[in-house]
């Protein structure tokens, strides 16, 4: 990881075994319970997979750099492209301590800030999703009510 300042840091624990959380961002039919809507397939390193948020109408490829079981995952994606790294670590059998980094932005002043910003948003949401379905089996649809469509342009 070539992480510097203009990089973003989310993270959570989540009373799971760091296998089950690792999987649910490698299996699509488990991401979409808290994330995006669809994903064309697992991730594989070298693999580009795409990734669809249909109440927004948002499709993003995203390249898989590297996976070591149970401890990273590291994404392309974007445009310009920048890094995603999902960081877990087992603290006990059965919680993991998941840390999301994101990096490589090309922006600087208010441009750069407005990125950090939307980064650090959407990557706390995600984890706080995460953390409800994963503990509790419960679907929050935090992704499609943070920009419902009666306030905003994502909207259908």
């Amino acid at each position: 990881m070539t992480k510097n300042s203009k990089s973003v840091e989310t993270q959570m624990l989540i009373r799971k075994p760091v296998s089950e959380v690792f999987s649910a961002f490698i299996d699509p039919e488990i991401t979409k319970n808290f994330w995006f809507t669809k994903g064309s397939g697992k991730l594989e390193i070298g693999k580009t997979i795409t990734w669809e948020w249909d109440m927004y109408g948002i499709t993003t490829d995203i390249l898989v750099k590297e996976i070591v079981d149970n401890k990273i995952i590291s994404i392309e994606w974007g445009q310009p492209a920048t890094t995603v790294d999902f960081e877990f670590k087992a603290l006990t059998d059965s919680t993991t301590y998941v840390t999301i980094k994101n990096y490589g932005f090309d922006k600087t002043g208010d441009e750069l800030l407005d990125v950090i910003k939307d980064s650090t948003g959407g990557f706390t949401t995600v984890l706080d999703g995460l953390k409800a379905f994963m503990e509790h089996n419960i679907n929050l649809n935090l992704i499609a009510d943070k920009f419902p469509k009666e306030i905003t342009q994502y909207g259908k």
